[in-house]
C-alpha cells in the first residue's frame, strides 16, 4: 500500500474499532488492512492500536494522530469528490442498510432506476431491521424507521409509515369485526417478535389524542412481517402490520383494515448518513432521488376519528 492508502487503513479502522469492519468499508480483505496498519505503525516508530481478539483500540498517541489523519482524509475524499463532479458523473460503491420489507419493495426499484442513470455506480446493501452502526460498519447510509436517536448522523425525511390491523374477509365473515380495540382480545390475534430484543410487540392504537397500546393474547407469533400478512391473508387471525407491507393484500382484497379510526400516529421514515463528512456525488444523488421519489406516499389516510367511549 501506498502511504495515503496506509492513512487511510489507520484512519477507517480507528474510526471503526476493528480491521474487518475497515475491511468491508475499503473494499480490503481484514488482513490487507491489518498489515498496512503494522507497517504504518513501523515506519512512524508508534504504536497505534492496542490490540485484542476481537477488537481494538487506540494509544494515546493513535488518538493524537487519528484527530489529524480525519481531516486529512476528508479533504482528500473532497478533492476526489471534486474531480468526480467534474467528470460529470458520479461512480463508485455504495454501502446501504435498510429495512427488510420497505428496502426490498421501495428501495431497491429506486437503486435500480439510478444505476440505470449512472452506469458507474455499484451497490453493496444489507437488509436489517436493526439498528447499525454506520461509521463501525462502514455503511455510507441506511434508512431507518422511527425516532432518531443519534445526533451524529445527519437525517433527511423520506416520508411516514402507519400500521394497520388487518383480517381477511372470510375471518370477518366468521368471527366478526372488532370495533374498539378492547375487542382485539376476544380475537384470535397474530403478534410479531422483534428478532433483536425477543420481545413481542404491542399493538398501538390512538382514541381521539390519546394513544396507548394493548397486549392482546397470541394465537401465533412471527418474527417475519411478511410471513405475518401471509398468516392474516390465509385467515389465521387480526395483525397489526405496516402499511406498506399489506398494500399488495389490500388492493387485492386479501386482507381488509379494521379499526382504521384508531390507527396509531404515523412513524417517521428517515435517510440517515454520517454527520461531518463531505457527501460525496454519489452518495448526493442517492439523497436526491429518495428526497425526490419520498417513500410510503400511497399509504390512505386514516379515517375521521371518533371516540371509543
Amino acid at each position: 500500500m501506498t502511504g495515503l492508502q496506509a492513512l487511510a487503513a489507520f484512519t477507517e479502522t480507528a474510526r471503526s474499532g476493528s480491521f474487518a469492519a475497515a475491511a468491508r468499508a475499503l473494499g480490503l480483505s481484514p488482513s490487507a488492512v491489518a498489515k498496512s496498519v503494522q507497517r504504518f505503525e513501523q515506519d512512524i516508530g508508534l504504536r497505534l492500536f492496542h490490540r485484542t481478539t476481537r477488537q481494538v483500540s487506540l494509544t494515546a498517541d493513535g488518538r493524537e494522530l487519528f484527530g489529524r489523519s480525519e481531516r486529512i482524509i476528508e479533504e482528500l475524499d473532497a478533492l476526489r469528490a471534486q474531480a468526480e463532479g467534474v467528470r460529470g458523473e458520479p461512480s463508485g460503491r455504495l454501502r446501504l442498510d435498510l429495512p427488510s420489507a420497505l428496502g426490498k419493495l421501495q428501495v431497491v426499484p429506486l437503486l435500480a432506476q439510478l444505476r440505470a442513470r449512472y452506469p458507474k455506480l455499484q451497490f453493496e446493501v444489507s437488509f436489517s431491521d436493526r439498528y447499525v452502526d454506520l461509521v463501525r460498519d462502514g455503511i455510507d447510509a441506511a434508512v431507518r424507521i422511527g425516532a432518531l436517536a443519534d445526533s451524529t448522523l445527519t437525517a433527511r425525511p423520506l416520508g411516514e409509515q402507519a400500521l394497520l390491523v388487518v383480517a381477511s374477509p372470510r375471518y370477518l365473515r366468521r368471527a366478526g369485526a372488532p370495533r374498539r380495540p378492547a375487542e382485539v382480545e376476544r380475537h384470535a390475534c397474530l403478534l410479531f417478535r422483534n428478532p433483536s430484543s425477543g420481545r413481542l410487540r404491542p399493538w398501538q392504537f390512538r382514541d381521539g389524542g390519546r394513544a396507548f397500546e394493548l397486549a392482546p393474547p397470541p394465537l401465533a407469533v412471527f418474527n417475519d412481517g411478511e410471513a405475518l400478512v401471509a398468516a392474516a391473508a390465509e385467515g389465521m387471525g387480526l395483525a397489526q402490520v405496516p402499511d406498506n407491507m399489506a398494500r399488495t393484500a389490500l388492493r387485492s382484497r386479501l386482507l381488509t383494515e379494521v379499526l382504521q379510526p384508531y390507527r396509531p400516529p404515523p412513524t417517521p421514515i428517515s435517510l440517515v448518513y454520517p454527520s461531518g463528512h463531505h457527501v460525496s456525488p454519489r452518495l448526493r444523488v442517492l439523497i436526491d432521488l429518495l428526497a425526490a421519489a419520498g417513500l410510503n406516499r400511497e399509504a390512505a389516510a386514516p379515517a375521521s376519528r371518533r371516540s371509543a367511549r
